[in-house]
């Protein structure tokens, strides 16, 4: 028999929510022990909440707001049923909605993609970028509606993710990720799906022993940086009261020696909903960027120049061409599997 949730909820924001595009930058390969899908279209996710461990089922349902109810009458909408098991339950139910997207206001990037706004916006290059281009991105902006920019409200998790993907190819990452969990992670409350594991504490973090962060394929530089990262644990945590980001949060993160730009980054984009930290130093994002709004691949600093137009949305517009899941034509050798990310 199926254990009864510790506690439930329903999410109904009167808007459509797409729990697979807004939850995919959490998911790191088919295998993640912490977050997978059942054949239902259910997202399940295990995460070590401010109140203990917990494991939180999320279903979307498709609806229809009647007329006279919500800002589009008539229009279809999703309502996401949610059950969680474990300590951290009632937490996770009451996090949910920002996990969805709920405080992710996109209007204002809709407003900058209407026919002529950006060529008059700040900063912005009119020759830079094609209107057709701009017309393009509004349209898949419209395609995926249910898009949102998550917001954990845990760093910890993010943290550690991100400096496991420094300078290794994701294959790598993941690898290790997935090795590291399974191996000192703790097992799932709840009828979780097979192989679902909670991440380890800070604690826990620091006591791996230096073989079993071999084992898992992660160097000494990696390994030390983690154990810096977990010791200031609390510490990060309290940057989630500093607001979606920013420059006060980047430069806490940063004064942590081994967390670079990058790294920051990728932390406030998943763990404070962050919605214009892009990940400069990643190896493929440039040349993506740079050739979906001009069809020529470009660089760090042309991917800054050519975002500038949007700033304040810069990661909704990356997350946007990324749905597109289009790449730059290939110059050079193919990758080898070493020193590809940034810190």
């Amino acid at each position: 028999m199926t254990a009864a949730p510790d506690a439930t909820g329903l999410y109904a924001p009167g808007r459509p929510v797409d729990l697979r595009q807004t939850l995919f930058p959490l998911r790191r390969g088919h295998a993640d022990p912490t977050l997978q899908w059942t054949p239902d279209g259910a997202a399940w996710r295990t995460q070590r909440t401010p109140e203990g461990i917990a494991l939180i089922r999320m279903l979307a349902r498709r609806s229809t707001a009647p007329d006279g109810a919500g800002p589009e009458p008539g229009a279809a909408s999703t309502e996401v049923e949610l059950a969680a098991w474990g300590p951290g339950a009632a937490w996770s139910i009451r996090q949910a909605p920002e996990l969805l997207g709920e405080g992710d206001d996109w209007s204002a990037l809709d407003s900058l993609l209407e026919p002529g706004e950006l060529a008059g916006s700040a900063g912005a290059d009119p020759s830079a970028i094609d209107p057709e281009v701009v017309a393009g991105l509004a349209r898949v902006r419209r395609r995926h509606a249910g898009l949102r920019l998550l917001r954990t409200g845990i760093v910890l998790d993010s943290a550690v993710a991100a400096v496991l993907e420094q300078k290794v190819t994701g294959v790598e990452a993941r690898r290790a990720w997935r090795t590291l969990i399974r191996r000192h992670g703790e097992a799932a409350p709840g009828p979780a799906p097979e192989g679902m594991r909670v991440i380890p504490d800070a604690e826990r973090w620091r006591s791996i022993p230096d073989h079993d962060w071999h084992a898992a394929g992660v160097g000494p530089q990696r390994m030390r940086t983690i154990r810096r990262v977990t010791a200031v644990a609390p510490a990060l945590e309290r940057t989630l009261a500093l607001g979606r980001g920013g420059p006060a949060v980047a430069a806490a993160l940063t004064s942590i020696p081994g967390v670079g730009e990058w790294t920051a980054a990728e932390i406030t984009q998943r763990a404070h909903g962050d919605a214009d930290a892009i990940s400069v130093g990643d190896f493929h994002l440039a040349g993506l960027v740079g050739y979906a709004l001009t069809g020529e691949r470009t660089d760090d600093p042309g991917m800054v120049r050519l975002l500038a137009p949007f700033s304040g949305h810069r990661q909704r517009v990356v997350r946007l061409i990324a749905t597109l899941g289009s790449t730059a034509p290939r110059q050079g050798a193919r990758m080898t599997i070493q020193n590809h990310r940034g810190h």
